[in-house]
């Protein structure tokens, strides 16, 4: 949620900012019904002063043992009905505010680049994509070939977008999952299996909702939501709480299944596991100062390519543009594995820095001398599993259909090799 002291104080650098995400008209309505807001809130304070005052001389009048003034007990009356009706009225403006409020992005970075989904700025690439001079097979070929995949007994099961992984690749997905983990434990996050099933206020207070609810899977009678990303119970993880700053940063990993609807994404990957419902995740959160925040960004983009450049797959970073920024974004990396299937580089991380966006819905802060203010929370995706066993597929296989299995994977029980059934 953005400031709405610095909504008032500077509306047309606020206005700026938006026009940057093509959402300056949403602040219009902001300021027409903050504008309100502050006009009842105005006189609902003075006629409570006025209420005051009433109340006293007629006080004073009664210890007196003098009947008090029939006027002011009348004007008592007219103020007491008025006043009611003026803070049921301040409170539906005030409701209509804090849901337009919710809808507004968070300010983007001036260094994030101009434009929408094409956009992107290439920062650098790393790695030299693998050549295969009888062309490459992809990952459904691959892992079909290896015993490890099985995508028509899942659709049976579950509709399309499912998929059962089996054998080879459930043991080199554990070992994926489990090297992660010991990674991110040296570089300082807690590991964490988080609830995957939150309540409306955590997708709030996270910025998935209201715009992204079309995406997210809801459990009718017990008003639920299961998660697309473990951010949501992590961000959610210190809600209403005030952090020690000199306990920060806070670092998490969390550890747990993601669901997507993936609503109007028809017709987009639909073969194989790139674009599922259901899928595993290793993600990083961290909850920070706001001097530090832009450090721990780079520090996350930078533990995400040590971990692609650990599985030795060829990727490149971009800078995405303002245009294709989620709501609580300021400022957002991509990592894109090379996919020889493909012949094209595809996102497999992201890492964002939500500012102090997210800390102010959901009200996590930390205390600086006198003065209390938000928290900077950062994320960033270590190993989304299903796009990294695409990759570790695609790029390391051989000519034989077998796989080779980078030596990092090996200490966490990965074979050298996955060869076919």
């Amino acid at each position: 949620m953005l400031d709405l002291r610095l909504i008032r104080r500077d509306p047309d650098v606020v206005r700026s900012a938006l026009e940057r995400r093509g959402e300056a008209s949403r602040l219009d309505a902001v300021l027409s019904v903050d504008e309100s807001c502050r006009a009842l809130r105005t006189r609902v304070e003075e006629m409570r002063a006025e209420s005051s005052r009433i109340a006293k001389a007629i006080g004073e009048a009664k210890r007196a043992g003098t009947d008090p003034d029939p006027e002011q007990e009348v004007e008592a009356r007219r103020l007491r009905v008025a006043t009611g009706a003026d803070e049921e009225q301040l409170r539906d403006a005030e409701a209509q505010r804090d849901e337009l409020l919710l809808a507004l992005p968070n300010i983007a970075e001036a260094d994030a680049p101009d434009g929408g989904e094409d956009d992107a700025v290439e920062i650098r690439r790393v790695g030299e994509p693998p050549q295969f001079p009888n062309g490459a097979r992809d990952h459904v070929q691959i892992a079909v070939g290896l015993g490890g995949l099985d995508l028509e007994r899942a659709a049976r099961t579950s509709g399309s977008r499912f998929a059962y992984l089996l054998g080879p690749l459930v043991r080199l997905q554990m070992s994926l999952v489990s090297w992660a983990v010991d990674l991110l434990e040296e570089e300082g996050f807690t590991p964490v299996i988080p609830p995957v099933l939150v309540r409306e206020e955590a997708l709030l207070g996270t910025g998935f909702f209201p715009t992204d609810r079309s995406a997210i899977y809801r459990t009718a009678e017990d008003d639920l939501f299961l998660v697309g990303t473990s951010e949501v119970p992590l961000a959610a993880l210190h809600q209403d709480e005030i952090l020690a700053e000199e306990d920060l940063p806070v670092r998490y990993a969390g550890i747990s299944s993601c669901f997507r609807r993936e609503a109007g994404a028809a017709g987009r990957d639909t073969q194989g596991i790139f674009r599922v419902h259901q899928f595993d995740k290793v993600e990083m959160f961290t909850f920070t100062t706001p001097e530090q925040s832009a450090a721990e960004h780079q520090r996350i983009l930078g533990i995400e390519e040590r971990i692609l450049r650990e599985l030795e797959i060829p990727y490149r970073v971009v800078d995405v543009a303002v245009g294709d920024l989620g709501p609580s974004a300021a400022r957002k990396f991509d990592c894109e594995a090379w996919m020889p299937a493909q012949e094209r580089y595809r996102e497999v991380t992201s890492c964002s820095n939500c500012t102090d966006y997210q800390a102010r819905r959901l009200r996590c802060r930390t205390k600086r001398g006198k003065e209390t203010l938000p928290v900077h929370t950062l994320n960033g995706t270590a190993v989304a599993v299903g796009r990294t066993l695409i990759a570790l597929l695609e790029n390391h296989q051989r000519p034989d259909g077998s796989v080779a299995i980078p030596a990092s994977l090996r200490a966490f029980g990965a074979p050298e090799a996955l060869t076919p059934r």
